[in-house]
């Protein structure tokens, strides 16, 4: 009852600290979100809004308990709690593909206040496939192409579809119990693969998908008509047979998929500068500084993929924007009648 008591008067407290306000001063959002890694992506989002009239601030719900995680924010928006100068910035997860199936499912999508990544997470975005070329670049300052990343998720999204439809039917129908993210995760891992030859992996993946499947199959043997509905409904949210990377587990997608190929990649890149300046160096001494410069410039694979703001060209994080946008002309709209 305390918590809530004080997040009522925090809501409270940002509206009328701009109230205060004199007409020329800058009008204070404060933007809530999970964790600190998560500052950065809101960051990015919110920074377009910002001019001589108002501003953002993004932090976490509360500074005293160190509080972080998706419900802690959401606890922020709960009836009184809602207010036109505080919003909440979160992971869609699979609130976004539940579509009100439950109750966290519903404040999530249905609160204007309230804005999600439309992927599963901020690490999905940051796994953009199109951007990561550029991020094996700023890695290794080599900008030779020796991987296709997009080719290569549209086809593992493409083999993880149709179990990918499964999970989904799984968590809104309340049988998460009997397939759950843990077994989702568990066959979609791609396990060892080439980075010159990926298809036998991919081959693999699919020979692991199609067994799950028909298992599901069997155990769920008169929910066809469930899972071709289910199957419609999250094409037409945006969710494609290519692009389902995107709307996988964030973590499992960043830890098991893609940095395990960032590393490959970037090994081989690092290992194809260092050969060339040891073969046009002109003596020893030369090969030796050109040598320590270039490792001295290379940098951590994860912190670059967590600061890759590649994104930014996705479909899913010009939604958020547009949902921004319509955010903020609606509560200039009230303030104006």
């Amino acid at each position: 009852m305390a918590s809530k008591l004080k997040d009522q008067l925090n809501s409270r407290y940002f509206q009328a600290a701009n109230q205060l306000k004199s007409k020329k001063a800058r009008r204070r959002i404060v933007a809530y979100v999970e964790s600190y890694d998560d500052i950065y992506f809101w960051r990015t989002v919110l920074s377009r809004f910002e001019d001589d009239k108002r501003y953002f601030e993004v932090m976490l719900p509360s500074h005293q308990k160190l509080q972080r995680g998706k419900k802690s924010v959401l606890m922020n928006f709960v009836g009184e709690n809602v207010g036109p100068d505080m919003i909440a910035c979160v992971d869609a997860d699979y609130d976004y593909m539940l579509q009100g199936a439950t109750a966290q499912s519903q404040r999530v999508l249905n609160s204007g206040y309230v804005f999600h990544t439309y992927a599963y997470s901020i690490e999905n975005m940051q796994c953009f496939a199109q951007s990561l070329h550029e991020v094996c670049v700023s890695v290794t300052l080599n900008d030779h192409r020796i991987f296709d990343f997009y080719d290569y998720l549209t086809q593992y999204s493409e083999a993880i579809f149709p179990l990918f439809v499964w999970s989904v039917w799984a968590y809104r129908t309340g049988n998460y119990n009997r397939f759950t993210m843990t077994d989702f995760a568990r066959v979609i891992d791609p396990g060892k693969f080439n980075v010159l030859d990926p298809q036998p992996s991919l081959d693999h993946l699919r020979s692991k998908v199609g067994r799950k499947v028909k298992q599901l199959q069997s155990v769920f043997p008169g929910v066809k008509t469930e899972y071709l509905d289910t199957k419609a409904s999250i094409k037409a949210l945006g969710v494609t047979p290519q692009t389902t990377y995107l709307y996988i587990q964030g973590h499992h997608l960043f830890d098991n998929v893609i940095v395990p190929i960032l590393n490959k990649v970037c090994n081989r890149l690092r290992m194809e500068r260092q050969e060339e300046i040891y073969h046009t160096a002109v003596h020893h001494e030369q090969r030796r500084n050109e040598m320590s410069c270039y490792e001295h410039s290379l940098q951590d694979i994860r912190q670059m993929l967590k600061k890759n703001t590649g994104y930014m060209m996705s479909p899913q994080f010009q939604r958020i924007q547009q949902d921004v946008e319509l955010y903020l002309e609606s509560e200039q709209a009230t303030t104006v009648s």
